[in-house]
Order: C-alpha cells, then structure tokens, then sequence
C-alpha cells in the first residue's frame, strides 16, 4: 500500500479543487438545512493545499499506518473536511448530501469510527492539539516518520487546554507535529468590533501578539496568507523543513477571512453558521462556477 503526496498540481490547479470544496460547503448545508459555513470556508484553501499537495496519504487505505495524521480540533467546521475528502477520493462526492442525517457517516462533527480520513473524533473545542501532540509523541517512541497536523480555529485557542498543550510539546521535542491556526477574526459571540479589527466583530486574538508569544513558548512560528497558494504551500514547505531536525514544534498562523469565498458570507459574524436562501444559493453558485462550462474558477 503505496502514499503518495500530488504535489504535481499547480497552484491555479489547487484554486480550483478549493472553490469546488467552497461549493460543496454551501450546497451541502443548504441541502440539510444546518450546519456551519463560515469557518470550513476560511479554512478550505489551507485543507487542500494539505491534502493535495502536503501530506502523504492513501484514500484506498486510509488506515495506512504511516500514513501522515491530521485532526481537525475546530470539529463544526467537518463540512470543510468532508468536501476535501470526497474530492480527494476517501468517498463519493454524492455522499456529501448526506451530511448531517442520522445514518449518515457524515456527521455533524468529525467521527473517527464513521469516516474514512478522519484520524481523531473532535468537536469539543480545545481537545484536538492534544491528540496530536500524543500521537507525534507516540511516533517519535516507535520510530514511526508520520507528520501530525493539527488545525484549530482563532476562538478556540482562548481554551485553557491549548495553551497546555502549547507548553508542553517543546519540552518534549515534538519536532513532528505543525499546528495551524485559522485566524479568522471572527467567533459566532464575540465583543463588537474596536478600532483596528477586520471585520463585524472584535478579533478572539486581535490584539495578542501571536507570533512572540508563541516563539516565546518555544515554537517554530511561521505566518502565512491562509488564501494564498504560493504563500500556503511555501509555508507547509517550512514546517516539513523543521520536522525532525528542530527539536521543536511549528505552529503555522494562517492569516484568513471568515467564509471567504462567498459575498454575503465573508467577513460576517452571522455567517458562523446558516442556511442558505434559494437566491443566495444561485448567488454562491455564480461566484464560484462559471455558468456555461460549469467549471470553478
């Protein structure tokens, strides 16, 4: 059982993976009628450039033991995962409709004993670098070579829990493991917003120097335009530079738009979550396909 890493796409190819997943996100949460949006949407672009281009893995053997691990911790934006792995081939597309219903293996948070390419059950915020810490540390102690990645969102790094955990991995030398933050302003309650905040709502970690304080816990820190490919996979490229030679964890500040992608969902608290109208729809489908060819662009 062979992994394999396609790195042999181009950026204008991962574009267009990317704003086919943003489609799949808006489509599926209109079709169920619940579910969350404007976080898988300023995530998308840093989930396919991982899973198209980064890590190496096998959607015929998603249980390959050397495969690379990557937990999505912010667990409510799983539609964003599920559409990155339909399109990676770990299952139908048309499953995707399914997402939320009660047989489905598509659950409304990521279930590791429901889905193919899920590594680590999440949803309750703040558990997710955890896992991952545990399991870079167990493939340090059995000589294993697997990369964990590990995403959470600017919100849910104001758990107590991470900053446990952000303590703890340089101590041990978790070399192996690149945590991603999706820092994108905004939270589904938050304060409103100040002088100098992106968007609609006061930014979870605006106003804390990330970077020092994250190189000051002993971090590699790498900053990087979560919607860029270039800037994207020159970043991942870095942290895969540091895994095993550093001595510490990376940590990848993934600068993004909350439901970027989509007019009336960027940059808006409101869009947290939501259903689409039928005219929103249609508008969603015209910002992100071409209408006569049907392609995304």
């Amino acid at each position: 059982m062979s992994l394999s890493i396609e790195n042999d796409l181009t950026t204008a190819n991962l574009a267009n993976i990317a704003q086919e997943a943003r489609w799949r996100v808006i489509e599926t949460v209109t079709s169920s009628k619940a579910g969350h949006v404007g976080g898988p949407l300023s995530a998308i672009d840093m989930l396919v450039a991982l899973y198209f281009h980064q890590m190496r893995v096998d959607p015929a053997s998603p249980q390959n033991p050397d495969r690379d691990r990557f937990i999505l911790s912010k667990g409510h934006c799983a539609i964003g995962l599920y559409s990155v792995l339909a399109l990676r081939g770990y299952f139908p597309v048309a499953e995707l409709l399914t997402f939320d219903h009660g047989d489905s293996r598509l659950q409304g948070h990521p279930d590791m004993l429901l889905t193919p390419g899920v590594d680590s059950s999440s949803g309750s915020l703040g558990q997710g670098l955890s896992a991952g810490a545990g399991m870079a540390l167990a493939a340090k102690r059995l000589g294993k070579e697997f990369h964990t990645w590990v995403m959470v969102g600017d919100g849910e790094i104001e758990e107590g829990m991470v900053w446990e955990t952000i303590i703890a991995a340089p101590r041990y030398g978790l070399d192996n493991l690149t945590l991603v933050i999706d820092l994108n302003g905004l939270q589904q309650y938050g304060w409103p917003a100040g002088k100098g905040d992106r968007f609609d709502r006061s930014e979870p970690m605006g106003h804390v120097d990330l970077p020092a304080v994250l190189g000051g816990f002993g971090w590699n820190v790498i900053s990087i335009d979560g919607h860029d490919f270039n800037d994207i996979l020159a970043g991942y490229a870095r942290a895969e530079e540091h895994r095993g030679v550093s001595g510490k964890p990376t940590v990848i500040i993934g600068n993004t738009t909350k439901g970027n992608g989509i007019s009336f969902t960027s940059g808006t608290y409101k869009w947290h979550n939501g259903v689409a109208t039928p005219e929103q729809l249609e508008t969603a489908r015209a910002e992100l396909r071409d209408t006569e060819t049907g392609m995304y662009a």
